[in-house]
């Protein structure tokens, strides 16, 4: 074989995460909506805010600075954050009638993408608020996506010698060398250094920093036949862990 083939990284290429093969975290999010304020439990820092359509001041958050809770109706919520005033996110959740699950749609402002990144999906319950409280209140744990844009999905990566590169179509990016040194990352805020180190020929670990301190640690893994990557995912800022299978294109 040519020598450019034989050097070849295994990681090579694009990748697509299967929304088929995702195990979400089992560890749930915790809201509660009452007297007229709306409280995100689980959110790292929480964040507690007035439920009255108005943009309010949020701390501590990389993606935004303020937030603005809407009741729609005694099941519905809609929610718009906002960074130095530019909408950065626009959700809503459902709850169905038995109170049981509860639906989701998102649009989300990424980098330096002129495309925003959209999606939906199906949330279960798995404790009730309390009596008196707005039936989005309780913990609910993500069961599955019906849909994600593919810009959400899809990651690029190169082998360059000893150094990983890294690209996405909403602007994120790294070149970061595989001996478990920081280097900068690109494009997304509430991210600012990765360390990458090389596990094996198919196997490297990504570990996400902020500000210095360790958010996440990835485990990516190529299958044998070069077909498919499994990603196992450490998130250290909310204590769960969740993985997905993203295959070559």
């Amino acid at each position: 074989m040519p020598a450019p083939a034989l050097a070849q990284s295994a990681f090579d290429g694009t990748w697509k995460i299967d929304l088929n093969k995702v195990e979400m975290p089992k560890k749930p999010d915790v809201l509660l909506l009452q007297n007229g304020m709306y409280h995100c439990k689980s959110c790292v820092p929480p964040v507690s805010v007035k439920a009255d359509g108005s943009d309010q001041p949020v701390s501590g958050h990389p993606y935004y600075d303020t937030m603005a809770v809407t009741v729609v109706d005694d099941h519905a919520i809609h929610e718009i954050d906002k960074k130095a005033g530019k909408v950065i996110a626009d959700s809503s959740m459902t709850v169905a009638a038995d109170g049981k699950t509860a639906n989701f749609e998102f649009t989300e402002n990424r980098g330096d993408s002129t495309a925003p990144v959209t999606g939906n999906g199906t949330m279960l319950r798995v404790a009730k608020g309390p009596a008196g409280a707005h039936a989005i209140s309780g913990s609910w744990r993500t069961k599955s996506y019906g849909s994600v844009s593919d810009n959400a999905l899809t990651r690029s990566y190169k082998v360059d010698g000893d150094t990983l590169h890294m690209h996405t179509p909403t602007g994120e990016s790294y070149s970061a060398k595989m001996d478990g040194s920081d280097a900068p990352y690109q494009g997304d805020p509430g991210t600012t250094s990765v360390a990458v180190r090389k596990l094996g020929q198919r196997t490297v670990q990504e570990t996400a920093k902020r500000d210095g301190k360790v958010i996440s640690v990835a485990k990516m893994t190529v299958a044998a036949d070069g077909k498919s990557m499994t990603i196992a995912v450490d998130d250290k800022l909310h204590g769960s862990h969740m993985s997905f299978v993203a295959m070559k294109q």
